[in-house]
């Protein structure tokens, strides 16, 4: 059965009381890859993954408006060496100075979109996510005032939007299909929403977010 669409406030109080608590956890049991676990994961996309992977981390920023709540997301420039025009959220690979993975996605949401982190909150983490990239993502949940301005890089970000929450909340709105990688078919879960198709990670990464907000697994 699929999970019932729920209404913001309830989404959002389940979501922060999920993610209170929570601390960056890069055990390798509780990995993501695509939209399950990585132990139910097709074997042979599990030995796609390269050894070592590299330690990253993304700002899932939620904003909350009037008209409506919203998760921003940025459209990688095309001239980046990894992912380049994709749908993704702010952030990049930690560096050795960087004191944890919240402090690798606020640096990386400064400098990319302009987001500076006195308007920005962060409230817990999902599990991390693997990339057959190459990259290890811890996700990291922030709140951020809805009156933040944002000016990004364009040699790293072509464009900014808010994907609304209740786009995310209804399974009815999102496109299940397939793709093969590497000769392996793999069921996948798109959000469309105007010109953008959300896929791959991020998609990933905003399911598990749905899905710590709606309490269940998508079907």
């Amino acid at each position: 059965m699929a999970s019932p669409v729920l209404h913001w406030p309830q989404a959002r109080q389940r979501l922060l009381q999920r993610l209170a608590g929570t601390r960056a956890n890069h055990d390798p049991a509780h990995w993501r890859l695509g939209l399950a676990p990585l132990a139910a994961a097709d074997a042979r996309l599990q030995a796609l993954l390269p050894d070592p992977l590299r330690p990253s981390a993304v700002l899932i920023p939620l904003l909350d408006r009037p008209e409506g709540p919203g998760v921003l997301l940025t459209v990688r420039a095309s001239g980046l060496r990894h992912h380049a025009g994709q749908v993704a959220f702010p952030g990049g690979h930690i560096e050795t100075d960087d004191a944890d993975p919240a402090a690798t996605a606020l640096r990386e949401a400064q400098e990319e979109v302009g987001l500076s982190p006195d308007q920005v909150q962060v409230v817990g983490f999902l599990p991390d996510h693997v990339i057959l990239s190459g990259f290890r993502v811890t996700p990291v949940v922030a709140l951020v005032q809805p009156q933040a301005v944002l000016r990004w890089d364009p040699a790293e970000v072509a464009g900014a939007f808010e994907l609304p929450l209740a786009v995310l909340l209804d399974a009815s709105q999102h496109s299940v299909g397939s793709r093969l990688i590497n000769d392996v078919p793999v069921v996948t879960r798109d959000i469309l929403y105007g010109p953008h198709r959300i896929w791959g990670a991020t998609a990933a990464m905003l399911f598990c977010l749905r899905t710590w907000a709606v309490g269940e697994e998508l079907s």
